[in-house]
């Protein structure tokens, strides 16, 4: 089992940083494959960016390229997402989320699908 917890949402104007963590703890530590995820109201749940380390390419959902960054704490294993540059339709409920494998992280963020799921935390960007 897996626990993940994601902090750092809130209320950012438009052009504005936010940058979101994701605490990963567990029996097992270990995960094939991490990402973010993201739903806005009266739309599906979507990949924002996942990452594995069996693949140094990392995926990025084409609307947040150059804008948002995945990364990792190797110390600790903290997850974290540096969303720059925000706009309004960046507005959704953020969501961490860890699969246990063997499908390939660009799958995972494609198909938005995972074994485990943090709560979410709210991103909402408006003036």
């Amino acid at each position: 089992q897996l626990q993940l917890v994601e902090y750092g949402g809130g209320l950012v104007r438009p052009g504005g940083s936010l940058r979101l963590s994701c605490a990963v703890s567990g029996s097992t530590g270990n995960y094939y494959a991490i990402g973010w995820f993201r739903q806005a109201p009266g739309k599906e749940r979507e990949g924002v960016s996942c990452m594995s380390d069996a693949d140094p390419d990392i995926y990025y959902t084409r609307s947040v390229k150059g804008r948002f960054i995945i990364s990792r704490d190797s110390l600790n294993g903290t997850v974290y997402l540096q969303m720059n540059n925000l706009k309004p339709e960046d507005t959704a409920v953020y969501y961490c989320a860890a699969d246990m494998g063997p499908v390939a992280h660009q799958a995972m963020c494609v198909l938005a699908s995972a074994d485990y799921w943090g709560q979410g935390t709210q991103v909402t960007v408006s003036s």
